[in-house]
């Protein structure tokens, strides 16, 4: 009678656990494959994170908190066809009638200001930002970006290079504002396209009267790596936004402001696009970094406004001089 075949040794018996090693691999696995589909999810969704901007069917210049005689309504024409809406808000004590009136302001303004917004929000509670640059006889045109309040289309970093030249070409060709008598400025989000479109401006001949980035970083990378560690951001990112590697070709005067208690935008990715531009514009300006003690992204107003609007008026002094 024939023996059964003994088992093999090595064959884990019905109720014995797999050894340590095959279960650290499982876990291991699992591990991978979740983080690989969380990269995948937020990859996708990478702009939904990016751009949050507010949204309405329809916002007009009675939705401001301005007097209806400092603040009107206008728009621009992108060159892939869309039609982007603002507000033009004048220098205190020029108010306006009617809209000739409006467009006779922007031409005869010693400064316009052309204001870049972060990524949150549209046009609508940007009256502190306005103040400041009308207290220094500038009349200012606020933008809102493709996607944005009440304008078409979906934000993107090309799209958005195509919006804020737009608003320059409407200041410049429609109505004719000379390129030394205007000042772009932006913050956040909105100080990467500024400095995109200063780039862009300084390399055809026409450099702004000077450039101001408010609580900027000198890349997107640095902003998302800060908030997402874990993540290969430098290889996801769709929209870049490099200032720094194009800032040696701002030959405007330049005043960038960041508070150190930043918690959005990194300190550090401020001073680096800071450290990156010249030391001085081809008029002789030295740029200027001023360091806002204790103020986080969100706070500047609150927490730094008497400092914020002197750093501006210095500015605006040395370029009306100049």
């Amino acid at each position: 009678m024939n023996k059964p075949a003994e088992e093999s040794l090595d064959r884990p018996q019905p109720n014995e656990k797999p050894p340590r090693s095959s279960r650290i691999k499982r876990v291991l696995i699992h591990c991978i494959a979740y983080y690989l589909l969380l990269v995948f999810i937020i990859a996708v969704l990478q702009r939904r994170l990016m751009y949050q901007p507010g949204r309405a069917d329809q916002i007009t210049a009675a939705d401001s908190t301005w007097r209806p005689d400092s603040v009107n309504d206008f728009s621009c024409q992108t060159s892939d066809g869309l039609k982007l809406n603002g507000w033009h808000v004048v220098r205190q004590g020029h108010d306006c009638k009617d809209d000739e009136q409006f467009r006779m302001s922007l031409k005869y303004a010693r400064f316009v200001v052309l204001f870049f917004h972060g990524n949150g929000g549209d046009r609508r509670g940007r009256e502190y930002e306005a103040h400041v640059f009308n207290a220094n006889e500038a009349d200012v045109l606020i933008l809102d970006y493709r996607g944005y309040g009440d304008n078409e289309g979906s934000p993107s970093e090309t799209g958005l290079t195509m919006d804020a030249q737009a608003l320059w070409d409407y200041a410049t060709v429609e109505v004719g504002i000379a390129h030394d008598n205007i000042v772009i400025a932006g913050a956040s989000l909105g100080g990467g396209v500024a400095c995109r479109l200063a780039v862009d401006c300084c390399e055809s001949g026409e450099p702004p009267a000077a450039l101001i980035v408010r609580s900027t970083f000198a890349s997107m990378a640095d902003a998302a790596g800060h908030h997402y560690p874990w993540l290969p951001v430098r290889f996801l990112l769709l929209d870049r936004y490099e200032s720094i590697s194009q800032a040696a070709k701002i030959t405007c005067p330049v005043l960038q402001l960041h508070g150190n208690a930043d918690n959005i935008v990194p300190f550090e990715s401020g001073r680096s696009l800071f450290d990156a531009l010249p030391d001085k514009s081809n008029s002789g300006i030295a740029k200027q970094f001023v360091e806002l003690n204790g103020i986080s992204h969100n706070n500047v107003v609150i927490g730094a406004g008497n400092e914020y609007a002197g750093a501006i008026r210095e500015l605006f002094l040395k370029i009306n001089d100049n």
